[in-house]
Protein backbone atom coordinates (compact mmCIF):
# COMPACT_ATOMS: atom_id res chain seq x y z
CA UNK A 1 0.00 0.00 0.00
CA UNK A 2 1.25 3.49 -0.53
CA UNK A 3 0.81 4.59 2.93
CA UNK A 4 3.47 2.24 3.87
CA UNK A 5 6.00 3.73 1.22
CA UNK A 6 4.76 7.14 1.71
CA UNK A 7 4.79 7.49 6.00
CA UNK A 8 8.82 6.07 5.58
CA UNK A 9 9.30 8.50 2.78
CA UNK A 10 8.11 11.52 5.04
CA UNK A 11 9.87 10.09 8.19
CA UNK A 12 12.93 11.43 5.93
CA UNK A 13 12.57 14.93 4.69
CA UNK A 14 9.80 16.28 7.44
CA UNK A 15 11.45 16.24 11.37
CA UNK A 16 9.24 15.15 14.02
CA UNK A 17 6.35 13.20 11.65
CA UNK A 18 5.10 10.57 12.87
CA UNK A 19 2.73 9.10 9.60
CA UNK A 20 0.58 10.06 6.85
CA UNK A 21 -3.09 9.62 6.82
CA UNK A 22 -5.83 10.61 4.36
CA UNK A 23 -3.87 9.57 1.56
CA UNK A 24 -6.80 9.72 -1.96
CA UNK A 25 -5.85 9.35 -5.16
CA UNK A 26 -6.90 12.80 -7.07
CA UNK A 27 -5.85 11.81 -10.65
CA UNK A 28 -4.34 9.00 -12.43
CA UNK A 29 -3.52 8.29 -16.10
CA UNK A 30 -1.31 5.49 -17.91
CA UNK A 31 1.81 6.94 -16.55
CA UNK A 32 1.41 9.41 -13.95
CA UNK A 33 -0.54 10.04 -10.76
CA UNK A 34 -1.30 12.48 -8.52
CA UNK A 35 -2.18 11.72 -4.30
CA UNK A 36 -3.61 13.78 -1.75
CA UNK A 37 -2.68 13.57 1.97
CA UNK A 38 -1.71 14.71 5.27
CA UNK A 39 1.85 14.49 7.02
CA UNK A 40 0.85 14.05 10.71
CA UNK A 41 2.94 15.89 12.59
CA UNK A 42 2.61 16.51 16.87
CA UNK A 43 2.28 20.21 15.95
CA UNK A 44 -0.52 19.82 13.12
CA UNK A 45 -0.97 17.94 10.40
CA UNK A 46 0.60 19.60 6.87
CA UNK A 47 -1.50 18.94 3.72
CA UNK A 48 1.04 17.60 0.86
CA UNK A 49 0.40 16.40 -2.53
CA UNK A 50 2.46 13.78 -4.64
CA UNK A 51 3.17 13.47 -7.93
CA UNK A 52 4.40 10.37 -9.24
CA UNK A 53 5.40 8.55 -12.54
CA UNK A 54 5.35 4.79 -10.48
CA UNK A 55 7.64 2.35 -10.68
CA UNK A 56 8.44 0.71 -13.60
CA UNK A 57 7.75 3.61 -15.78
CA UNK A 58 10.07 5.05 -18.41
CA UNK A 59 11.10 8.33 -18.78
CA UNK A 60 8.46 11.39 -19.88
CA UNK A 61 6.70 11.50 -23.20
CA UNK A 62 8.57 13.79 -25.98
CA UNK A 63 6.69 16.70 -25.45
CA UNK A 64 6.97 16.80 -21.51
CA UNK A 65 10.11 18.22 -19.54
CA UNK A 66 9.61 15.44 -16.80
CA UNK A 67 8.73 15.41 -13.67
CA UNK A 68 12.83 16.09 -12.30
CA UNK A 69 12.32 19.42 -14.30
CA UNK A 70 8.95 20.25 -13.41
CA UNK A 71 9.77 19.85 -9.35
CA UNK A 72 12.89 22.23 -10.04
CA UNK A 73 10.76 24.88 -12.10
CA UNK A 74 8.05 24.73 -9.64
CA UNK A 75 10.90 25.35 -6.51
CA UNK A 76 12.22 28.51 -8.60
CA UNK A 77 8.77 29.69 -9.08
CA UNK A 78 7.87 29.56 -5.45
CA UNK A 79 11.52 30.65 -4.44
CA UNK A 80 11.18 34.17 -6.71
CA UNK A 81 7.68 34.58 -5.04
CA UNK A 82 5.77 33.54 -7.96
CA UNK A 83 2.28 31.38 -6.89
CA UNK A 84 3.59 28.06 -6.74
CA UNK A 85 3.41 25.44 -4.07
CA UNK A 86 6.95 24.95 -2.37
CA UNK A 87 8.80 21.74 -3.28
CA UNK A 88 8.98 19.19 0.19
CA UNK A 89 10.89 16.65 -1.36
CA UNK A 90 12.12 14.63 -4.42
CA UNK A 91 11.82 11.32 -4.89
CA UNK A 92 14.43 9.11 -4.77
CA UNK A 93 15.20 5.50 -5.51
CA UNK A 94 15.12 4.00 -1.76
CA UNK A 95 11.17 5.94 -1.35
CA UNK A 96 10.08 3.56 -3.24
CA UNK A 97 7.62 5.46 -4.85
CA UNK A 98 8.94 5.90 -8.21
CA UNK A 99 9.95 9.17 -10.14
CA UNK A 100 8.13 12.57 -8.82
CA UNK A 101 8.17 14.91 -5.61
CA UNK A 102 6.09 15.95 -3.03
CA UNK A 103 5.01 19.53 -2.59
CA UNK A 104 2.65 21.45 0.11
CA UNK A 105 -1.21 21.31 -0.94
CA UNK A 106 -2.49 25.00 -1.13
CA UNK A 107 -6.58 25.21 -0.84
CA UNK A 108 -8.34 26.30 -3.96
CA UNK A 109 -10.45 25.96 -6.59
CA UNK A 110 -9.33 24.55 -10.17
CA UNK A 111 -12.53 23.61 -11.81
CA UNK A 112 -13.64 26.35 -14.14
CA UNK A 113 -16.86 25.91 -14.01
CA UNK A 114 -17.25 27.28 -10.31
CA UNK A 115 -14.62 29.60 -10.67
CA UNK A 116 -16.64 31.19 -13.23
CA UNK A 117 -20.03 31.19 -12.03
CA UNK A 118 -20.37 30.70 -8.05
CA UNK A 119 -20.56 33.21 -6.04
CA UNK A 120 -17.42 32.72 -3.65
CA UNK A 121 -15.24 33.69 -6.71
CA UNK A 122 -17.00 36.66 -7.50
CA UNK A 123 -14.65 39.51 -6.19
CA UNK A 124 -11.84 37.40 -7.96
CA UNK A 125 -12.97 37.31 -11.31
CA UNK A 126 -12.31 41.14 -12.30
CA UNK A 127 -8.98 41.09 -11.02
CA UNK A 128 -8.05 37.55 -12.48
CA UNK A 129 -6.78 38.63 -16.20
CA UNK A 130 -4.64 41.36 -14.69
CA UNK A 131 -3.36 39.21 -12.09
CA UNK A 132 -2.26 36.60 -14.71
CA UNK A 133 -0.70 39.08 -16.76
CA UNK A 134 1.68 39.75 -13.72
CA UNK A 135 1.93 36.03 -13.04
CA UNK A 136 2.84 34.98 -17.07
CA UNK A 137 5.74 38.15 -16.78
CA UNK A 138 7.33 36.75 -14.01
CA UNK A 139 7.00 33.13 -15.04
CA UNK A 140 8.40 34.68 -18.62
CA UNK A 141 11.61 36.37 -15.88
CA UNK A 142 12.81 33.59 -14.65
CA UNK A 143 16.17 33.54 -14.81
CA UNK A 144 17.31 30.99 -17.75
CA UNK A 145 20.96 30.08 -16.13
CA UNK A 146 18.60 28.52 -13.57
CA UNK A 147 16.31 26.13 -15.59
CA UNK A 148 16.66 22.35 -16.12
CA UNK A 149 17.46 21.16 -19.65
CA UNK A 150 14.44 21.57 -21.71
CA UNK A 151 13.21 21.13 -25.15
CA UNK A 152 13.50 24.85 -27.45
CA UNK A 153 9.93 25.20 -29.55
CA UNK A 154 9.61 27.82 -32.60
CA UNK A 155 6.07 28.58 -34.33
CA UNK A 156 7.91 26.91 -37.31
CA UNK A 157 8.40 23.74 -35.82
CA UNK A 158 5.02 23.54 -33.76
CA UNK A 159 3.16 24.32 -37.32
CA UNK A 160 5.46 21.28 -38.64
CA UNK A 161 4.91 19.36 -35.44
CA UNK A 162 0.92 19.83 -35.43
CA UNK A 163 0.72 19.14 -39.11
CA UNK A 164 2.27 15.63 -39.23
CA UNK A 165 -0.01 14.69 -36.08
CA UNK A 166 -2.72 15.61 -37.85
CA UNK A 167 -2.27 13.90 -41.17
CA UNK A 168 -0.98 10.86 -39.30
CA UNK A 169 -4.65 10.48 -37.83
CA UNK A 170 -5.66 10.26 -41.67
CA UNK A 171 -9.14 11.85 -40.71
CA UNK A 172 -9.66 14.80 -42.69
CA UNK A 173 -10.82 18.05 -41.57
CA UNK A 174 -10.57 21.43 -44.14
CA UNK A 175 -10.93 23.45 -41.23
CA UNK A 176 -7.63 22.28 -39.69
CA UNK A 177 -6.05 22.37 -43.52
CA UNK A 178 -7.00 26.27 -43.45
CA UNK A 179 -5.50 27.14 -39.69
CA UNK A 180 -2.26 25.56 -41.05
CA UNK A 181 -2.23 27.02 -44.10
CA UNK A 182 -2.57 30.10 -42.02
CA UNK A 183 -0.17 29.73 -39.85
CA UNK A 184 1.97 28.85 -41.98
CA UNK A 185 1.71 32.06 -44.19
CA UNK A 186 1.30 34.19 -41.10
CA UNK A 187 4.61 32.33 -39.13
CA UNK A 188 5.97 35.31 -37.34
CA UNK A 189 9.46 33.62 -37.41
CA UNK A 190 11.47 32.82 -34.57
CA UNK A 191 11.11 35.45 -31.07
CA UNK A 192 14.09 38.21 -30.65
CA UNK A 193 12.63 37.22 -27.17
CA UNK A 194 13.32 33.46 -25.53
CA UNK A 195 12.33 32.73 -22.12
CA UNK A 196 11.21 29.92 -20.03
CA UNK A 197 7.19 29.01 -21.44
CA UNK A 198 4.95 27.57 -19.29
CA UNK A 199 3.30 25.61 -21.90
CA UNK A 200 0.09 24.84 -20.49
CA UNK A 201 -1.06 28.21 -18.45
CA UNK A 202 -5.38 27.72 -18.51
CA UNK A 203 -7.96 26.43 -16.48
CA UNK A 204 -7.46 23.20 -14.54
CA UNK A 205 -3.75 24.21 -13.98
CA UNK A 206 -4.50 27.31 -11.63
CA UNK A 207 -5.93 27.33 -8.04
CA UNK A 208 -8.07 30.07 -7.69
CA UNK A 209 -9.28 31.60 -4.24
CA UNK A 210 -11.94 34.67 -3.46
CA UNK A 211 -8.78 36.75 -3.34
CA UNK A 212 -7.23 35.39 -7.10
CA UNK A 213 -4.75 33.32 -8.07
CA UNK A 214 -2.81 31.06 -5.71
CA UNK A 215 -0.82 28.66 -7.53
CA UNK A 216 0.33 27.52 -10.98
CA UNK A 217 0.56 23.93 -11.62
CA UNK A 218 1.17 21.31 -14.02
CA UNK A 219 4.67 22.33 -15.63
CA UNK A 220 5.49 19.67 -17.55
CA UNK A 221 4.85 21.10 -20.58
CA UNK A 222 6.93 24.06 -19.70
CA UNK A 223 10.13 24.92 -22.78
CA UNK A 224 11.57 27.93 -23.92
CA UNK A 225 10.19 29.63 -26.68
CA UNK A 226 8.27 32.83 -27.71
CA UNK A 227 6.74 33.89 -24.49
CA UNK A 228 3.69 35.03 -26.48
CA UNK A 229 2.55 31.57 -26.40
CA UNK A 230 1.24 31.35 -22.73
CA UNK A 231 -0.81 34.81 -23.31
CA UNK A 232 -2.18 32.93 -26.74
CA UNK A 233 -2.90 29.58 -25.25
CA UNK A 234 -5.23 30.88 -21.95
CA UNK A 235 -7.11 32.88 -24.59
CA UNK A 236 -8.34 30.12 -26.99
CA UNK A 237 -11.80 29.76 -26.43
CA UNK A 238 -11.94 25.98 -25.07
CA UNK A 239 -10.75 27.88 -21.80
CA UNK A 240 -13.83 30.27 -21.73
CA UNK A 241 -16.58 27.61 -20.89
CA UNK A 242 -18.68 29.54 -22.44
CA UNK A 243 -17.83 33.31 -21.61
CA UNK A 244 -17.13 33.87 -24.96
CA UNK A 245 -16.89 37.49 -24.76
CA UNK A 246 -14.28 37.09 -22.15
CA UNK A 247 -11.45 36.30 -24.05
CA UNK A 248 -8.88 35.63 -21.18
CA UNK A 249 -10.52 32.30 -19.24
CA UNK A 250 -13.97 33.64 -19.94
CA UNK A 251 -13.52 35.99 -16.87
CA UNK A 252 -11.13 39.08 -18.17
CA UNK A 253 -10.34 41.10 -20.99
CA UNK A 254 -7.15 41.07 -23.32
CA UNK A 255 -6.38 44.47 -22.19
CA UNK A 256 -6.42 43.55 -18.81
CA UNK A 257 -4.00 40.85 -19.52
CA UNK A 258 -1.97 42.77 -21.43
CA UNK A 259 -1.94 45.63 -18.81
CA UNK A 260 -0.43 42.91 -15.89
CA UNK A 261 2.00 41.83 -17.98
CA UNK A 262 3.17 45.66 -19.08
CA UNK A 263 3.19 46.14 -15.52
CA UNK A 264 5.16 43.93 -14.12
CA UNK A 265 8.38 45.29 -17.05
CA UNK A 266 7.64 43.07 -20.41
CA UNK A 267 5.88 44.21 -23.30
CA UNK A 268 3.19 42.02 -25.19
CA UNK A 269 3.26 41.54 -28.69
CA UNK A 270 -0.56 41.92 -29.76
CA UNK A 271 0.14 40.29 -33.40
CA UNK A 272 2.24 37.67 -31.93
CA UNK A 273 -0.27 36.97 -29.39
CA UNK A 274 -2.85 36.07 -31.67
CA UNK A 275 -1.10 34.01 -33.81
CA UNK A 276 -0.29 31.81 -30.92
CA UNK A 277 -4.31 31.86 -29.80
CA UNK A 278 -4.94 30.65 -33.42
CA UNK A 279 -1.94 28.40 -33.09
CA UNK A 280 -3.39 27.22 -29.41
CA UNK A 281 -6.64 26.54 -30.60
CA UNK A 282 -5.77 24.24 -33.59
CA UNK A 283 -3.24 22.50 -31.31
CA UNK A 284 -6.40 21.67 -28.73
CA UNK A 285 -8.38 20.74 -31.76
CA UNK A 286 -5.58 17.98 -32.99
CA UNK A 287 -5.42 16.83 -28.84
CA UNK A 288 -8.69 16.11 -28.86
CA UNK A 289 -8.62 14.22 -32.35
CA UNK A 290 -5.77 12.22 -30.66
CA UNK A 291 -8.03 11.66 -27.75
CA UNK A 292 -10.79 10.34 -30.22
CA UNK A 293 -8.29 8.43 -31.64
CA UNK A 294 -7.19 6.15 -29.01
CA UNK A 295 -10.52 5.87 -27.63
CA UNK A 296 -11.27 4.25 -31.01
CA UNK A 297 -8.32 1.79 -31.73
CA UNK A 298 -7.90 1.37 -27.63
CA UNK A 299 -7.06 -0.04 -25.11
CA UNK A 300 -8.07 2.66 -23.24
CA UNK A 301 -12.18 3.38 -24.35
CA UNK A 302 -12.89 5.29 -21.62
CA UNK A 303 -15.69 8.13 -21.86
CA UNK A 304 -13.35 10.68 -20.66
CA UNK A 305 -11.77 10.71 -24.04
CA UNK A 306 -14.53 10.02 -25.69
CA UNK A 307 -16.49 13.43 -24.69
CA UNK A 308 -12.79 15.21 -25.04
CA UNK A 309 -12.80 13.73 -28.62
CA UNK A 310 -15.62 15.08 -29.46
CA UNK A 311 -14.32 18.89 -28.93
CA UNK A 312 -12.50 18.46 -32.16
CA UNK A 313 -15.55 20.10 -33.89
CA UNK A 314 -15.92 22.89 -31.33
CA UNK A 315 -12.50 23.91 -32.19
CA UNK A 316 -13.17 24.00 -36.21
CA UNK A 317 -16.16 26.79 -35.20
CA UNK A 318 -13.57 28.71 -33.09
CA UNK A 319 -10.67 28.52 -35.44
CA UNK A 320 -13.45 29.62 -38.62
CA UNK A 321 -13.95 32.92 -36.24
CA UNK A 322 -10.59 33.75 -35.70
CA UNK A 323 -9.62 33.34 -39.49
CA UNK A 324 -12.45 34.92 -41.23
CA UNK A 325 -11.82 38.57 -40.45
CA UNK A 326 -8.22 38.16 -41.41
CA UNK A 327 -8.90 35.98 -45.22
CA UNK A 328 -7.58 33.02 -45.61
Amino acid sequence: MIETELTRCVASFHPGATGITGAAKLSGGASQETWTFDIVHPNGNVGAILRRAPPGYGAAPGRAAGLDAEATLMQLAHDAGLPSPKVMHVLTPEDGLGRGFIMARVEGETIARKILRDEEFANARPILARQLGRVIASIHGLPQAKLPQLRSLTATKEIEDLGREYHGFNWPRPVFELALRWLRDHDPGPSSDVTLVHGDFRHGNLIIGPDGVRAVLDWELAHTGDPMEDLGWICVNSWRFGEIDKPVGGFGTREDLFAGYEEAGRKADRDRVMFWEVMGTLRWGVMCCGMMQRFRSGPDHSMERAMIGRRASETEIDLLRLLAPRGK
